[in-house]
Order: C-alpha cells, then structure tokens, then sequence
C-alpha cells in the first residue's frame, strides 16, 4: 500500500464508524483553530481493526488540541472541556492548547501549529491526529508517517531519541501502556 492508500485506509475506517464521527462533530462544535483528535483516538481504532476486534477498546482519554497563541490560559482548556463533557458527558475528555504546551514538556522552542506539536509526541504512532474539514469530511495528519502504526511497532519520535532523559521517558512510558497486553500483534523498539 501506497502512503496516500494508507492515508485513505485510516480515513475510510473512521468515516465508517459513526461513534468516532459524533466524537469528532462534538469536537468540530467548539470551532477551536487548528484542532485535530489525536493519539489513541486514531492509534486504537487503527489497531483495533487490524487484530479484528469487533468491540472497540476503551480509551484513557480523547485528546483535543487546537493552536491559540493569543490565549494559551490553561482555565481556558477545563472551559471547552466542560463544553466538551455537556455534549458527551460519558467521554473522558482532555483539551491542551499545544500553542503553550512547549512549556509543560520542557521543549526550548515553541511550536508552530498543532501537527508541528504531534510530530513530537513520544511514539510515531501516537503521533497521529484527524480533524474534519468543512463538509465534515475527516482529514488525517500523520508528521512521522504511517508506516509504524500500520505494522503496529512502536518507536520514539525524533524527539524523544534526542537525550537519554528523553529515551528514558520512551522506555517508562510505553512500559506503562503495556498496548501489547491488548494488541498482541504490537511490537516495542528499544531505543
């Protein structure tokens, strides 16, 4: 499979799931700019079709992030997760503004736009977000590609291979996952 046949594949399997589509509507809602769902929201559903699990597996949490550099107050997240909670009160919601999240992870410079934030999430294959556009229609960004979620292995983004503090908090962070407990065909890169 071609990458623009990988891209549609993960597109086409979450058009078709009308939970996550009323997930991204709920999210579509707060008209944040430059708003995506990422991480296990994709990942999972990805991993999910391809063991050919009929029941979804569940989340931690469905992570919303948009880019407002002009108001990056953290009170204003809890506020759209509120929103978010009233909509869908039995989802776990979580809402960052990636515009100020350079500061929390300790990055020295700031980040350009939301996909510019996932590119350096810790794993390659939660380094995934989908948005919609204007006629709802789901938009995948995949900064470090697709490769990896698809053959289901787990790697560090170029981020988190750059210190050894960084790879440390890879190695704690996918121990604590543990996905291949769930997903038995995972596997984990050392780094």
């Amino acid at each position: 499979m071609n990458s623009l046949d990988q891209q549609q594949y993960i597109i086409d399997i979450i058009e078709k799931d009308d939970w996550m589509m009323s997930v991204l509507r709920a999210a579509k809602t707060l008209k944040l700019p430059d708003w995506w769902i990422c991480a296990g929201f994709v990942r999972s559903k990805v991993w999910d079709t391809l063991h050919d699990f009929e029941e979804r597996t569940s989340l931690g949490d469905i992570d919303v992030v948009y880019f407002d550099r002009n108001n990056i107050q953290k009170e204003n997240e809890k506020v759209y997760e509120d929103m978010l909670h009233r909509a869908m009160p039995e989802l776990p919601w979580s809402v960052k503004n990636e515009a100020r999240m350079h500061l929390v992870n300790h990055d020295f410079e700031p980040y350009t736009s939301t996909v510019d934030a996932i590119s350096k999430f810790p794993e390659t294959v939660t380094a995934l977000g989908v948005t919609l556009g204007d006629k709802d229609e789901v938009i995948l960004a995949a900064p470090c590609g697709l490769h990896d979620v698809l053959h289901m292995e787990v790697r560090p983004t170029d981020m988190y291979k750059q210190t050894e503090e960084r790879r440390n908090k890879y190695r704690e962070r996918v121990k604590n996952k543990n996905w291949e407990s769930t997903w038995h065909k995972v596997k984990i890169a050392e780094c």
